[in-house]
């Protein structure tokens, strides 16, 4: 009775794999990213649990940010002790495994489908958590986002579904990640179609929608639904100030230009050390800053928040934007395992807060809005560092619930990217680690394409398998199955595919020799046979068409490992069908 139950529900599984193959498997796909969204919701609220309560337990006033009130010796300390065990933790357990965070997802993404490893997650648990709380100048964000997206992944691997199911579940967690992080569930989204998929099509919009709204009910359900700023009210004054806001679009644009240079540069200076050599000079980098600048330390919204809020001076805001890139460049550029979203909101902050009284000390009686001009560098500096102005916009409306930032918002955010990447010629700040860390990123739209396909969705199933040489009695038995394909083997493995009807054809020239049991060789019959090759089941057509090239076939048989040592076929594909599929459906 178990053994049939277990049968019927690997039946029921496989049907599913199958079905998640296609790119429209809506219905599945949504409630996988519910179930991610659940999941990875969790994870990240045990990360967050976690840190702010180790925070709260050593910091003077139990308050998770208040690194200021800490003995000098204890800001120098920290950081280097910090820097010291995460050298210690990767020296004894990454096994090579040493870039982290949304960069590593891209990268995995790219050229991996989206495989996330167990040991990156506790990696990336771990050391982003002992950096934060050891009071690095990193942010939670990026920890986030590999976590979220690692919990999609891992997800996917346990259930053996196909690679793009996979792809859309690490987009899922990512999602689940932004949005348990500010309370922003569109900003989640809007990021991970942006940067992680890249890709705007209803399959995707759809489950990644239901993993950030449910990944943030798990926040809000546990933490309270209080926004991560303390936004003041906002004034944008008249039209006049836009020439301002496209002023600090530039402004901001050029100051992520050079935190991008500034980061790539050091990364690839060291990149020939030892890891827990460069973790540990980090740490007492930035423990050194700290003894002097002790708000560039930990995640630093409470700097923000007072920035926001017009708290701070201009020679204090001067001081903490300099330094906070300084000490940002050097526990990131040197492999600490923290985010940058963070630290680059905290800069914009700081600029915006800057730009706006300068510009009031400038301009007398002009009395342009601190809070106002600090969120517009928020969104600017993160959209010129992420090169992703639609999830900066997103952020910036949903942490405001300010409609009328959207036109100026757009406005700086625009210029802010245009002067990064086209005045400066830089790059997502995650592609200039990824390249800096001898890595490279390719995302052109015929791959992602491609990557969207599931080979179960488009492979033949009308096919049978049969040795090289038959009679003729054997191959009108054959062919009485009516199948479409022929799938040659010799020696107990798949070496040719050929058409059924080249068999029929032959057969009906040959029809006047009666002898029954004259022998057939299949490898001789006048028609085109296929060379092939194995692809998983999992594998998509991006999958498939570079195994077609690199082994120089022109056809494949799916397959999966049905028990240990027994691999099940399940269908065939042709070059021609792969080619067919994409552009049917993109075309």
């Amino acid at each position: 009775m178990r053994r049939k139950i277990s049968v019927r529900l690997g039946d029921l599984l496989d049907r599913q794999r199958l079905r998640l193959a296609h790119p429209d498997a809506l219905f599945q796909l949504a409630l996988l990213g519910l179930i991610t969204g659940l999941l990875a919701g969790t994870v990240i609220l045990l990360f967050r649990l976690a840190v702010e309560g180790t925070q709260s337990g050593f910091l003077p006033g139990g308050l998770p940010e208040n690194y200021e009130m800490l003995p000098l010796w204890l800001r120098l300390l920290l950081p280097t002790l910090g820097g010291a065990i995460i050298g210690l933790l990767f020296f004894r357990f990454s096994r090579g495994l040493y870039l982290l965070g949304v960069a590593r997802v891209m990268e995995r993404m790219s050229y991996h489908q989206g495989h996330l490893t167990l040991r990156g997650f506790f990696l990336q648990f771990l050391g982003a958590a002992v950096a934060i709380i050891s009071g690095h100048s990193v942010g939670r964000e990026g920890p986030h986002v590999y976590l979220g997206a690692a919990s999609g992944s891992l997800l996917g691997q346990y259930l053996h579904l196909p690679n793009n199911c996979i792809r859309t579940l690490v987009g899922c967690g990512a999602a689940a990640a932004i949005a348990a992080s500010f309370n922003t569930p569109l900003a989640g989204v809007i990021f991970a179609l942006e940067l992680v998929m890249m890709e705007y099509t209803l399959a995707s919009f759809i489950p990644v929608m239901l993993s950030a709204a449910s990944a943030n009910a798990v926040s809000v359900l546990v933490l309270g639904g209080e926004p991560a700023f303390q936004i003041p009210d906002l004034h944008l004054g008249s039209l006049t100030q836009m020439p301002l806001v496209m002023l600090l679009g530039v402004v901001a644009g050029a100051l992520s230009a050079l935190f991008i240079h500034l980061l790539q540069g050091l990364s690839m200076r060291v990149r020939k050390w030892p890891f827990w050599w460069r973790t540990s000079c980090s740490g007492l980098a930035v423990g050194i800053i700290a003894t002097a600048v002790p708000e560039v330390m930990g995640i630093g919204y409470d700097t923000v928040n007072a920035a926001l809020l017009g708290e701070i001076g201009i020679a204090v805001l001067a001081l903490l934007l300099a330094f906070k890139m300084l000490a940002t460049t050097l526990s990131v550029g040197m492999g600490i395992p923290g985010g940058m979203i963070g630290p680059a909101l905290f800069m914009g902050a700081t600029l915006g807060s800057l730009f706006a009284q300068l510009a009031n000390l400038m301009l007398p009686g002009a009395a342009f809005d601190v809070g106002f001009y600090a969120v517009l560098g928020m969104g600017a500096m993160m959209g010129a560092s992420l090169q992703a102005p639609l999830a900066a916009l997103t952020a910036m409306i949903e942490l405001t619930y300010s409609p009328q930032i959207i036109m100026p918002g757009m406005l700086a955010v625009v210029i802010a990217g245009l002067t990064a990447s086209e005045l400066f010629g830089k790059q997502s700040i995650f592609i200039a680690v990824l390249k800096a860390a001898g890595m490279d990123y390719n995302a052109d739209p015929v791959t992602q394409a491609l990557r969207r396909i599931g080979v179960a969705s488009i492979m033949q199933r009308n096919f049978v398998r049969t040795g090289a040489l038959l009679t003729r009695q054997e191959a009108g038995e054959l062919l009485g199955k009516e199948p479409e394909w022929l799938l040659l083997y010799r020696e107990h493995e798949p070496v040719a595919l050929m058409q059924a009807v080249d068999l029929v054809r032959h057969l009906q020239e040959t029809d006047d020799k009666p002898l029954m049991d004259a022998r057939i060789d299949l490898t001789a019959v006048p028609g085109r046979r296929f060379e092939v090759a194995g692809v998983n089941l999992q594998a998509n057509l991006h999958e498939a068409l570079e195994i077609l090239d690199r082994k120089g076939v022109n056809a494949l048989y799916v397959e999966r490992m049905a028990v240990p040592g027994i691999n099940r076929i399940y269908g065939v594909i042709t070059r021609n069908s792969v080619e067919s599929a994409y552009r049917y459906r993109f075309d």
